[in-house]
């Protein structure tokens, strides 16, 4: 018999195996499928938020809120403030009406939130009612933030400003953020793996034992350790594998389910994008190594054929 003769007989005794305790079998492949899906779930989500800080970072900007009431000079020296800010690329001026629609556009549902008041004279005066007129600078590559910092300290003082704001500082909070949730994919995933490689092990090792008396008969007609092993690590990979099929299912349908409104940028920025071909191969692939892993230690200690005989029947 060739090698692939041998792992064709592996995989059909390992899938006869799984039909007869396809209760037990069930159990292994769904407690695969939960770990993989939740940690797999996690290190997504993980990545779409690092992608979209990494377009909004692109996008920062440094925002200068001016005082609807303040003077045309007060206003104009905090202009001329910010023009003179040598770490800026681009220094635009945003009035009250462009920031409402700015806004409407950003969170249509939100729009009602920036509605002219009842009895606004004009439409410059309802959106100073709601959003205060800006300067946004745009920093240069590579600017400084203790630069930019010392800056904004500077214009804070200015009459016409009432506050300055620096994207990139929440935007660093983000960043730990993003650690978080990929620290938890990982670690919860882990647990839930190792669990998983357990329950394998153990419906596995009962396997060995429903089949005792096969194993000694195999035995002595002269069948390998190989021969005798393979089936039970093809039926711990074919667990795993179907468990990593099944999470890679689950984590599709929950994507395209949780596909958000236009307007929803939390969920939009969670699921921008689903796992590439690689890394749905990756998901799989970890799934059916730990099928295996889980058939190896749970045979590891001993030789079937042999200690098989003298343990107690089921």
């Amino acid at each position: 018999m060739t090698f692939l003769q041998a792992l064709a007989y592996f995989v059909r005794e390992a899938a006869t195996s799984l039909r007869r305790s396809w209760k037990v079998g069930l159990l292994a492949v769904l407690t695969m499928a939960v770990s993989l899906a939740v940690g797999g779930g996690l290190l997504l989500a993980g990545e779409n938020l690092a992608r979209q800080v990494e377009r909004w970072r692109d996008e920062a900007k440094v925002v200068v809120y001016l005082r609807p009431d303040a003077p045309a000079e007060e206003r104009a020296e905090a202009v001329a403030a910010a023009h003179d800010a040598d770490w800026a690329a681009a220094v635009e001026e945003v009035g009250a009406e462009e920031a409402a629609a700015r806004f409407r556009r950003a969170f249509p549902s939100l729009a009602d939130l920036v509605a002219p008041p009842h009895g606004a004279p004009d439409a410059e005066t309802a959106a100073l009612a709601t959003l205060p007129p800006s300067i946004e600078l745009d920093p240069a590559p590579g600017a400084e933030r203790d630069r930019v910092a010392a800056w904004a300290d500077r214009v804070r003082a200015l009459p016409a400003v009432d506050a300055v704001d620096d994207d990139r500082d929440w935007l660093a909070q983000l960043d730990g953020l993003v650690a978080l949730v990929r620290g938890a994919g990982l670690a919860l995933g882990g647990v839930l793996l190792g669990a998983a490689v357990f329950t394998i092990a153990a419906v596995i090792r009962l396997t060995a034992y429903i089949y005792q008396e096969e194993i000694a008969v195999m035995r002595l007609v002269g069948a390998t350790e190989f021969f005798i092993r393979g089936p039970f690590y093809a039926e711990g990979l074919l667990q795993g594998l179907l468990g990593g099929l099944l999470a890679l299912a689950a984590l599709a349908a929950t994507w395209h389910l949780a596909l958000p409104t236009p307007d929803d940028l939390l969920t939009r920025a969670l699921t921008a994008h689903f796992l590439t071909w690689r890394q749905a191969a990756a998901l799989v692939t970890a799934g059916a190594a730990a099928g295996l892993t889980g058939a190896l230690l749970s045979l590891r200690r001993e030789k079937l054929g042999e200690t098989m005989e003298t343990s107690p029947t089921t």
